[in-house]
């Protein structure tokens, strides 16, 4: 049964005129679900405005349908339909969004983290988990956003260095108030992928979630990437620009048996698996995400072989 199913049927018998959880959330998923045209994505918003304005989690909304609200919650909650109606990310109107089970603060300037990429944090884990216990280990986020993949890191591998990268001055801030609001201490550094990085063999694992899109797609005019930042979506080479600089640099800065593993389109996975073979990685081999589309390229490099 979808989400928000046992609210609805409740809604249906509730007194005419009562302002109630149940009735609120049914309201509010009609709505959303004549924009989205998707009733679980529909649902999923849905709960997330309501649980937002009331301040209450998903357990008691499905526990107390008959919870009422007052005047004020409810126009609130119209307030914030009506600007998702309007095209807005939801993430960008509640100012957050959950990844990994962590609450990161999401604005304009970042990505907003998304379930796919919590594919590359799942084989970075599993990459990690391949170092002997007593290796201290060192990974770097190369474009970390609101530092949703380098916090996520952080939290399953809390002994670990992690240096995360940004371009975006203003990234860096949403990536820092994340760190310091989960306690998850990572280290911020402003640079244009390694430019600040130096290059001696230092890191166990690099991760990225680089820009991939080619310039001329057509899901750029839809949807939530409209309001995201245009540099952290698009790159030339049909979106494979800043896979084939990461790429033809990581060698530098990995390990020996270091890992890299690079998030990219579902169409691009042919052409990264070259990439990597040819500069020299092994093991090279690609994972779908939980839509069962290709989504991450992950290559070991022994450079003492090199």
């Amino acid at each position: 049964m979808p989400f928000g199913a046992n609210l609805m049927v409740w809604a249906d018998n509730l007194p005419g005129g009562t302002m109630q959880i149940g009735a609120v959330y049914r309201e509010a998923l009609q709505k959303l679900n004549a924009f989205l045209n998707d009733r679980e994505v529909s649902s999923i918003e849905a709960y997330f405005i309501v649980s937002e304005v009331l301040k209450k989690d998903k357990t008691f909304l499905l526990t107390y349908p008959e919870y009422e609200i007052s005047d004020e919650e409810y126009d609130s909650i119209q307030k914030i339909v009506n600007e998702r109606l309007s095209g807005r990310p939801i993430a960008h109107i509640l100012g957050k969004r959950e990844f990994w089970s962590l609450n990161l603060k999401v604005n304009e300037h970042t990505l907003i983290p998304r379930p796919d990429t919590e594919t590359l944090v799942e084989q970075a884990l599993l990459c990690a988990s391949k170092f002997d216990s007593g290796v201290r280990l060192r990974i770097l986020d190369l474009g970390t956003g609101t530092g949703a993949v380098a916090l996520a890191l952080k939290s399953e591998l809390p002994d670990a260095v992690v240096d995360a990268v940004d371009y975006s001055e203003e990234a860096l801030k949403v990536a820092e108030f994340n760190s310091t609001n989960l306690n998850l201490p990572i280290n911020l550094i402003n640079s244009d992928w390694f430019s600040k990085i130096k290059a001696r063999h230092q890191y166990h694992l690099i991760v990225s979630n680089p820009p991939y899109i080619a310039d001329n797609d057509p899901h750029l005019k839809e949807g939530d990437v409209r309001f995201e930042p245009r540099t952290a979506l698009v790159a030339p080479m049909n979106g494979l620009y800043d896979i084939l600089n990461i790429v033809r640099k990581s060698g530098d800065y990995l390990a020996n048996n270091g890992y890299l593993l690079l998030e990219h389109g579902y169409q691009q996975a042919g052409d990264v698996k070259l990439l990597m073979n040819y500069a020299g990685f092994t093991q090279v081999e690609t994972v779908k995400d939980l839509g069962y589309n290709d989504r991450v390229t992950l290559g070991c490099f022994n450079y003492k072989d090199k």
